[in-house]
């Protein structure tokens, strides 16, 4: 079996362990990141929906920059809201804080019902800096 070249944030290592998964993995020279929530260093999650969505970009953040990515390496996001109909404007009035300019990577958004007591979760897949491919 090959071995999963697993990227793990500073200081969160027992939390993915704990829970039994990999915060990213490189393959291909891309960077495959689970889906990051607003959760605190105890794993609980941030009680206002705005601190959780900051604190999810926090934390997504800290596993591109462990992999020596930026936002500005991801090329394909999926974002998954509790209540989409409400949240999605309350979290996209936060995006601008870390999204940065155009061009955009690509967007998925789905609605969910349940998402393990958070509200808003991101994951991403993004190009890791020493590739070179268009």
């Amino acid at each position: 079996m090959n071995q999963r070249d697993v990227v793990f944030p500073s200081g969160r290592r027992a939390l993915y362990e704990r829970n039994h998964y990999s915060p990213a993995v490189r393959a291909n020279g891309l960077l495959f990141v689970s889906g990051q929530v607003g959760s605190r260093e105890d794993g609980s999650p941030e009680p206002v929906f705005e601190d959780q969505v900051r604190r999810a970009f926090d934390n997504l953040n800290a596993v591109l920059a462990a992999a020596g990515c930026r936002f500005d390496d991801v090329i394909d996001v999926t974002v998954f809201l509790v209540d989409a109909e409400v949240n999605f404007a309350r979290a996209w009035a936060i995006v601008p804080e870390y999204w940065g300019q155009a061009p955009y990577p690509t967007l998925t958004g789905i609605g969910v019902s349940w998402l393990y007591g958070f509200q808003f979760e991101i994951k991403v897949v993004a190009r890791l800096p020493d590739t070179t491919a268009a």
